[in-house]
This record gives C-alpha cells, structure tokens and sequence, in this order.
C-alpha cells in the first residue's frame, strides 16, 4: 500500500557473428516494428498518389469517349473545348483532371508531413537521453542484476555493504527528484521507513533481536510486496522505475544472503545466534510495535500538519494515500472512494496495518525456515517486476505508436470530409437552365464518370 512510491548504441557485427544477446533486443524489436509500419505507410501514401493521378487521367478520356459517342455534331477547337450549344465538356474534364491533381498534391502533402512528423517523433523518442543511457547500463538494472548476482555467488558477506553503498546513493537524487516534482511526501512511506530500519540494524543494531525481526519481517512481507501491489516495473532505460523496484527488491536478496548464505552470521549479526525458528507471537509484537510508530508519526506529522498542502493538482502536494483516492488506484482506491470522507483517513491506516500484518505471514510461517521457499519467493517477486517492464515497453510504447496513428486516422478522415464538400461544387458548370434533354444526358454521363473517378 503506502509502502510503494508512487509512481542506444548501436552495435558493430562481423559476418561471424550469430547473435547478440542482449538486453536492447526488446527495445530493437520494437523498433524493427514501428520503422516497417512507417514504412508501410509511406508505400500505401505513394501508392494512393499514383492511383489518384491514374484517376484524373482517365477522367479526360472517358469524357472524350462520351464526346465521340454523341456523333458528328460536336467539334473542339484549338482550346480543346467542346461547342455544342453552351456546353463544353472536354474543357470541363481538363478543369476536372486540373482538380483531381490538385487534390492528390494536398493529399500527398498532408500524408508525407503527417508520417514525416511521425517519423521524427518516434526517433526522438529512440534517442533517450544520456541519464537514461547509464542508468540502462550502470544503474539498478542490466548492470546490477548481473554483479548483484556474481557478488551473492563469490562473497555474499559483502551484499549488504553493495546495498548500503547504492541505498546511500539512490536515495538523495531521489529525495531531490521528488522534491522537485512535488512527490516528496512519498519519502515518508512505509518502504523508505523499512529501508532506515534495515540500515539501522545491519550497523547500528546487529544484536538487537527486535530490529532483527521487525526489520526482517517488514523487509519479506510489505516491501517485498509492495512489487505487485504498486506494480514495479524493471524498465531499464528508466532511473525511477529501476531505483523504485532496487529499494523494494534488494533488500530481500541482503536478508536472504544474511540467513543462509553468510559466512558466520551469528558473529556479524548476534541477533540471529538464537533465531533458528520464528515465533508467530513475537513476530507479530516487534513488527506491530515498530509499524505503529511509524503509522502515528505518518498520522501525526503528513494527514494531519500538512493537510493543508496536500491535493492533487498545480502547487500542491500528493501522498500515497491522496494518490490512491483521486486516481482510484485499483481495489484500494476504489475502496476508499465507497467510504465517507470523514473515515477515509482511519480506513486506510487500518487496511495499511491489515496489508502489513497478512504479507509478513509468509515470512514468518514460511519463507525463515525454508532456503528454497524463499529464493522461490525471490525469483517470483522478481519475475513480476520483469514482467510489468515488459508490458511497459510493448504497451506503453505500442500505445504511443497508435495515438500517433490514430491523430493520422482523424486527420485523414477530416480531409475526406473535406474532399466530399467539394465534391457537392463540380468543377463542370452546369450550364443554362433551358438546355436540352441531350446536353442533360451528357452532364449526367460526366457527373458518371466524375464519381467513378472518385470512388
């Protein structure tokens, strides 16, 4: 609940080489994607060109044909116009060619501008920015993954000196981040009060067997999932979304390392010496003891002193809770939405205190005892986060791509529309009103021919 937060290169290649796997081929799939349907449209635009203009050509001769078929007593001068009486229908089909070519120039225009500015966006938007270069690389993502797990194979006794080194640089650009963007009411949340108490304990408390517990406990039950429930993504270009899920994942991996894998834990960490089994009871007494004193400081000091600054909108502040209740953030937001104003804020302290005391169950019951369980436990909460990175890319990207398209669409119709109205203001004059049957009967076979050409 409130533990959450809120919210290339290109490569050089020899004949030699089979493959390059790597982790921008998500992102070159995409690409690849997008650069075909651009493509296709360009084809399709000089395609519809050339059908307009095989159109307007055709539309001179099916009205000189008409011209023959009425006989003898027609004759065109050096203008090419048609005198029979007041009607002059080769130079109506000159001033109809004239008109479909211009139609098919705006037409043309309108399309290469359209998809040139689709182009240019989408390559803008290929060309992220410097920041997001490294923080693919060298952030908490592709780089980090990878030594995080070299570091737990050769020396997990130095996993959670890697985490404070990275939590003590994380954790000012983000406080400065938020702060900037009027997010930083978010740093007060449970998952940043969890992440001050596992600092505390790895060097300030290491025999205390509260902070042990409660640290523990908060760490694989509420910030572990915390993943799924503000859906961290592992987007890799994205230093806020790697930075959110390395505060809610790395953490786990440390307590794991520290209960199974580390070399004499109990002389690092005396808390554990008598830890080989978790009592529900105690659990549950250090960690609600621990919780509540965070829960009254967040109550006392952000719902109720800092009221006032809190809303949504321009010049104004946000919390988890103001998030979760005016965007209506899944079943919780919802939730809140159904309840009258004034127990809002004593329901959502309950449900935060419910949510904290059903995700430490696991741990407690499961997770501490079992090796296994909870590398599983990892491995899903992981799998999660790969997974909404993934649906990140192909969705959100997908979903650009088709707004851009879908403006495309509009702009086309909106054309149309246009051409239509034209459509009703022939470019053929009709005439005077005391014309013949004949000169009816060849006007109608233009006006034949006028909307075969358009059709």
């Amino acid at each position: 609940m409130s533990s959450g937060n809120g919210t290339g290169s290109e490569f050089e290649s020899s004949d030699d080489d089979l493959t390059w796997p790597s982790a921008f081929t998500l992102i070159d799939f995409i690409d690849t994607y997008v650069d075909a349907r651009i493509d296709l449209i360009e084809r399709r635009l000089h395609e519809t060109s050339d059908r307009l203009r095989e159109r307007a050509s055709s539309a001179k001769e099916k009205a000189a044909e008409i011209i023959r078929s009425r006989g003898s007593g027609t004759r065109i001068d050096e203008a090419g116009a048609e005198q029979d009486g007041d009607k002059k229908l080769p130079a109506a089909a000159a001033r109809a060619k004239d008109f479909y070519e211009r139609e098919a120039a705006k037409y043309k225009l309108l399309l290469s501008k359209r998809v040139q500015n689709l182009s240019t966006k989408w390559k803008d938007a290929k060309v992220v920015q410097l920041r997001d270069k490294l923080s693919f690389c060298f952030g908490p993502s592709v780089f980090n993954v990878l030594g995080s797990a070299l570091l737990y194979a050769l020396s997990p006794e130095w996993l959670h000196i890697s985490y404070t080194v990275q939590i003590l640089y994380f954790l000012p650009l983000r406080a400065y981040t938020y702060k900037r963007l009027s997010y930083h009411y978010f740093l007060f949340d449970m998952c940043y009060y969890a992440t001050i108490l596992n600092l505390a304990f790895i060097w300030l408390c290491p025999s205390s067997e509260a902070v042990f517990v409660a640290a523990y406990c908060m760490t694989m039950g509420p910030l572990a999932f915390a993943v799924i429930t503000w859906r961290n993504s592992l987007v890799f270009h994205s230093f806020d979304k790697t930075t959110s899920l390395f505060i809610h994942m790395y953490p786990p991996l440390v307590f794991h390392a520290i209960i199974f894998d580390y070399p004499d834990s109990t002389h690092r960490f005396p808390a554990l010496q008598g830890l080989h089994k978790l009592q529900p009871g105690m659990a549950l007494l250090y960690t609600s003891a621990i919780y509540l004193i965070w829960q009254a400081l967040y109550w006392k000091f952000i719902l109720i002193e800092r009221r006032h600054k809190i809303g949504e909108g321009k010049g104004q502040r946000t919390t988890s809770f103001s998030y979760m209740l005016h965007h209506n953030h899944g079943l919780i937001g919802r939730t809140l939405s159904n309840i009258a104003p004034k127990w809002r804020e004593s329901a959502f302290m309950f449900m935060q205190f419910a949510y904290t005391i059903v995700t430490l169950l696991p741990a407690v019951f499961i997770l501490y005892d079992s090796k296994v369980a909870s590398g599983v436990f990892l491995l899903f909460i992981f799998g999660v986060s790969t997974w909404n990175g993934a649906s990140y890319y192909v969705e959100v990207f997908g979903r650009r791509f088709e707004k851009e398209l879908d403006a495309l669409r509009k702009e086309l119709e909106a054309s149309s529309s246009n051409g239509d109205a034209d459509d009703d203001v022939s470019p053929v004059k009709s005439g005077s009103e005391d014309s013949n049957s004949d000169s009816a009967s060849k006007k109608d076979n233009y006006y034949d021919v006028y909307y075969t050409c358009i059709d």
